[in-house]
C-alpha cells in the first residue's frame, strides 16, 4: 500500500522451538512472504489474479473468445504487481510512481471487466460465457475495491503532506508578522 509498509515480520518459530534444517532453496525463494499474502493488499492481489485466471479460462472455453485477451493481461499484471509488492520493488525502483500505476491498472481493469461482462452475459448464450461474465463481475468488484483503497491511501498521504506545508507556511507567516510589528 501507499506509503510502503515497513518490512513484514518474519514467520514465527514453529512450536518445537527451532527450525528444522536450512531453508529450502529454489522456487520457494520466489514465493511471497506469508505476512504479505495475509495483508489486505496481498489478499486483493491474489483475488485479482485468481479471478482473472478463472475468467480467462471461461472465455477460452466459451464462444465469446474475443474477450480472452483482457483477463489474460489483467492476470499477468496482477501477478506482476503481486510479486513487485511482495519483493518490495517499489522501494528499490524509486523512479516509477507505483501507486499511480497500480491505481490506473485497477481502474482500467474494473471498467474493462464491467464492459465485457455485460456483453458476455447479454450477447452470448452458452454457459461458459455466462460464467465468464459472472466471474468478470466479481473481478470488477475486487478491482474497484482495490482502486478505492489505493485512492484513499494516496489521498491520506497527500493530505499529510499538505498539512505539513500549511504548518510551515503558517509559521513563516507568523514570523513575518512578528518582525513587522517591531
Amino acid at each position: 500500500m501507499w506509503p510502503p509498509d515497513p518490512d513484514p515480520d518474519p514467520d514465527p518459530e514453529p512450536a518445537g522451538g527451532s527450525r528444522p534444517g536450512p531453508a529450502v532453496p529454489g522456487l520457494r525463494a520466489l514465493l511471497p512472504a506469508r505476512a504479505f499474502l495475509c495483508s489486505l493488499k496481498g489478499r486483493l492481489l491474489l483475488a485479482e489474479s485468481g479471478l482473472s485466471f478463472i475468467t480467462f479460462i471461461c472465455y477460452v472455453a466459451s464462444s465469446a473468445s474475443a474477450f480472452l485477451t483482457a483477463p489474460l493481461l489483467e492476470f499477468l499484471l496482477a501477478l506482476y504487481f503481486l510479486f513487485a509488492d511482495a519483493m518490495q520493488l517499489n522501494d528499490k525502483w524509486q523512479g516509477l510512481c507505483w501507486p499511480m500505476m497500480d491505481f490506473l491498472r485497477c481502474v482500467t481493469a474494473a471498467l474493462i471487466y464491467f464492459a465485457i461482462s455485460i456483453t458476455a452475459i447479454a450477447k452470448y448464450s452458452d454457459g461458459a460465457s455466462k460464467a465468464a461474465g459472472v466471474f468478470g463481475f466479481f473481478a470488477t468488484i475486487v478491482f474497484a475495491t482495490d482502486f478505492y483503497l489505493i485512492f484513499n491511501d494516496v489521498a491520506k498521504f497527500l493530505k499529510q503532506g499538505d498539512s505539513a506545508d500549511e504548518t510551515t507556511a503558517h509559521k513563516t507567516e507568523e514570523e513575518n508578522s512578528d518582525s513587522d510589528s517591531d
